[in-house]
């Protein structure tokens, strides 16, 4: 290997997906042509060495930094003349980033500190324009016409310390023409000066590591022998929680909101494979590897990114990388103004599944349903409502009735938000569910009433299905619930969680072995999924009787509630091993210390009557009294079914 200070010069093709679906042959035809006429020729008069190409992009190294000045303005300033006849939409733009720093060459090629922060400033970089680093300005001082606009220190995404970005100024008559030609400088003036400053930039380069290189495969490639689950036999991804570029922390539930919209909007797609959002935030905050995401989570394909908010401005970077092959199959940097943020989050999906082998025919309908979805133009009330899921998705009791309050606030912001009243449903359901309320018939039907109105708003709404089959369950209602459940995944196939509700639901209508198969679909699209899983599973293994599958899945449990505990219990005994079905029951009184067999049944509303009384049958064998008092027989549904009253454990 052999390190040297270098002035890099990095350009890439905007919306190069974007353009080569809309016309392939006429943008690939033009971009040929700027790179024979125009980007090669000037490159070779300026001194530069192209290092590598790919569709959209290069990568060169000069020996001067004026030079590499001097050859990016005169290709920008060209531009616009060669594209004017194009019509707008079809016209292709170049980024370009220069930064002088320290590379390690090998084998032709570059890498190193000095390459990735080059990357960074391209992607910062308007479409037609030229970012540079603080060490480039400071070098060309004197030595070109061009004038820079300071943009200040930005933080870039895996760079630990914060990059001084200057914007450079062009202008026709300024084309970055050299003030003092560097090439008249003795060579060991300009050595001495790279080795003074290069000791500076090497030792600030030295803290980076390998990141976005759109032009090589750098990353480590995933292993397919290597991941934790078969690979799907459909495009299948993850998508990394976005990091919050922002001086503001508390972005960060926009920036979450972004990337769980991508993902639900992904999940619609029954020609992708799409992980749940509950998985992939695991990761969030910490650093982590392309290849061992794509190994854990068993996906070829990963979605990263990063949103930057200033004021009403939203700069949103997004890459696509293969995990498998270590390239980057599409990236994009997007500077809009926050009212453009639903637009920017529709075009992100667009280009990730037509870049993944997407149908024209499933674009268009995806296009027409994102027309009829009711999002607001009202950025307050889509922030309150960002907030409020941050805390729905804390699943406390406080949290919860935290949330419902800033969706109502939501609400009254915007009459017309469909998913404001579909969270808002949400927390009132859930309030019934887990008892954090005085009233729970009251919060059932405000959950009613909640769901309604958002299918009114928008019946294509995945999530407002979901619910309301929820709410038609709660009441008993179960054809109504199973056609809700079935809209609800026609609609988002990749809907972990209505998955596992429905695997659920299924075994207590009889269904055990339809069951489990959704929730191990389910358990396949969250690979880390929450404990409910667990809990779910083991209620349809033991209905099925699948006793040691049930044991299997509920040890895997570490906060058990009442019910999960008595049906580990009951699968233990159903083997015939009472001491640690007696090991169970008693965690289980532990719990409830009025538990009875007849109060437990009561929280899993069986429809067959031949899985309620297996579930009875072994409750009573785990030593579980079968009630608490002949009072509480006589209010029992199933009186005539039963001879006796047992109060004492064990005597069953």
């Amino acid at each position: 290997m052999e390190r040297r200070l270098a002035a890099i010069l990095a350009a890439d093709m905007v919306g190069y997906s974007r353009l080569m679906a809309t016309d392939e042959a006429g943008t690939l035809r033009r971009h040929k042509a700027h790179h024979s006429e125009l980007i090669d020729p000037k490159i070779t008069e300026y001194g530069g060495r192209v290092v590598k190409t790919t569709g959209d992009g290069v990568l060169v190294e000069f020996p001067s930094v004026v030079d590499a000045l001097r050859c990016a303005v005169t290709i920008q300033l060209a531009m616009p003349e060669r594209e004017g006849a194009v019509p707008e939409e079809k016209r292709i733009a170049y980024r370009i980033g220069i930064n002088l720093g320290d590379i390690i060459v090998e084998d032709n090629d570059i890498y190193g500190d000095g390459v990735n922060v080059t990357a960074r400033l391209e992607a910062l970089a308007e479409p037609g324009g030229i970012c540079v680093s603080r060490t480039v300005v400071d070098h060309v001082k004197g030595k070109v016409s061009s004038d820079f606009d300071d943009l200040g220190e930005q933080s870039v995404k895996n760079i630990p310390e914060p990059v001084h970005v200057f914007r450079v100024l062009m202008m026709p008559e300024e084309a970055g023409e050299a003030v003092v030609e560097v090439s008249s400088a003795k060579w060991w003036q300009r050595s001495v000066a790279a080795i003074a400053l290069g000791g500076t930039v090497s030792l600030i380069a030295a803290i980076g590591i390998m990141v976005w290189q759109p032009w090589t495969p750098v990353l480590e490639v995933a292993s397919v022998d290597s991941m934790a689950f078969p690979l799907p036999d459909k495009p299948s991804l993850a998508v990394l929680p976005f990091e919050n570029l922002s001086d503001d922390p508390e972005q960060n539930f926009l920036v979450d909101g972004i990337t769980e919209n991508i993902i639900t909007d992904l999940s619609r797609f029954t020609g992708l494979f799409v992980i749940a959002r509950h998985s992939v935030f695991t990761y969030k905050g910490k650093p982590v590897k392309i290849q061992q995401v794509a190994e854990d989570l068993g996906v070829q394909y990963v979605l990263e990114g990063s949103v930057q908010r200033s004021a009403d401005r939203l700069r949103i970077n997004v890459q696509l990388i293969d995990a498998l092959t270590g390239k980057h199959v599409w990236a994009e940097r997007y500077d809009k103004d926050m009212s453009d943020i639903f637009a920017v989050q529709d075009e992100v999906v667009q280009e990730i599944v037509s870049a993944l082998g997407g149908s024209q025919g499933e674009l268009a309908e995806a296009a027409t349903k994102r027309v009829k979805r009711k999002g607001t133009a009202n950025l307050s009330a889509y922030e309150t409502f960002l907030i409020g899921v941050e805390h729905k998705h804390r699943f406390r009791k406080e949290d919860n009735a935290i949330a419902q309050r800033l969706f109502k606030q939501a609400i009254n912001l915007d009459r017309q938000f469909a998913p404001a009243y579909v969270s808002l449903a949400w927390t009132h359901f859930l309030a019934y569910l887990y008892g954090w309320t005085e009233s729970p018939a009251q919060s059932l039907e405000y959950a009613v009433q909640a769901a309604q109105a958002a299918l009114e708003l928008d019946s294509s709404d995945a999530e407002a299905h979901w619910v309301m089959a929820d709410l038609h369950n709660s009441k008993g209602q179960d054809e109504k619930a199973m056609a809700e459940f079935n809209k609800a995944l026609a609609l988002n196939p990749n809907n972990a969680d209505v998955l596992m509700d429905w695997g659920w639901n299924l075994s207590l209508w009889g269904r055990a072995e339809e069951g489990i198969a959704a929730i191990e679909k389910a358990m396949r699209l969250n690979p880390q999924h929450p404990e409910w899983y667990e809990r779910g599973l083991g209620v349809a293994t033991y209905t099925a009787r699948h006793y040691e599958d049930a044991i299997a899945a509920l040890n895997k449990v570490k906060e058990h509630v009442r019910i999960s505990r008595a049906y580990l219990a009951a699968s233990y005994a159903q083997l015939n091993l009472i001491a640690e079905a007696t090991a169970e029951m008693d965690e289980t009184l532990k719990l409830d210390p009025d538990a009875t067999v007849e109060s437990i049944i009561s929280l899993q509303p069986y429809r067959n009557s031949a899985d309620r009384d297996h579930f009875r049958d072994g409750l009573r064998k785990a030593g579980l009294p079968l009630c608490a008092t002949e009072t509480w027989l006589a209010k029992s549904p199933d009186t005539d079914r039963l001879e006796a009253c047992d109060t004492q454990r064990g005597s069953g």
